[in-house]
């Protein structure tokens, strides 16, 4: 079972694989687990528990035990980072986007996506020097507007110095 480090991180694979390719199925519904507790309006629910600002415990226990093949994971090649995906709702149904909850403080996952060739947007990625260690893995990083950058990095990996050049 692929362990990720960072639940937000999970959160992009699982974006792209559940909801976007629908490989990875059956595609969690939190509106659906809640009818089965007998709760009908996620949404009030929600509000009336003070639970706007959080990953709900439902969402949370799916998605941490959620088992992911190697075979699924090497099929991520561009996930997108982004607040407004189908899988933030199902974590959390009535967040306004004026947060950081769905930040993703590590990169660590991308050990575990072998193809991983693209990110999609990066500002909802709280890691310092974020562009060096993509550029390092020669991962192409396109922002909002479709622009590609990739720089030349000179980067400091945990096992040592590496002075590796990603091409432009």
């Amino acid at each position: 079972m692929a362990d990720f480090k960072d639940f937000n991180f999970e959160l992009l694979v699982v974006e792209q694989l559940m909801y976007n390719d629908e490989a990875l199925t059956p595609a969690f519904s939190i509106d659906e687990r809640m009818k089965a507790r007998g709760v009908d309006d996620v949404q009030s629910h929600v509000f009336d528990n003070d639970l706007a600002r959080t990953v709900l415990d439902e969402s949370r226990a799916f998605f941490e035990t959620l088992e992911i093949s190697d075979e699924l994971l090497a099929g991520v090649e561009s996930p997108v980072v982004d607040g407004g995906h189908q899988v933030s709702y199902e974590c959390s149904p009535v967040r306004d986007g004026e947060d950081d909850l769905f930040d993703t403080r590590s990169l660590d996952g991308m050990v575990l996506l072998p193809n991983l060739k693209r990110l999609e947007g990066t500002e909802m990625i709280m890691v310092p020097g974020k562009e060096e260690i993509l550029a390092a893995r020669g991962i192409t990083v396109v922002d909002r507007q479709g622009t590609s950058r990739i720089r030349t990095a000179r980067c400091r990996v945990a096992a040592g110095r590496t002075h590796g050049r990603a091409r432009r």
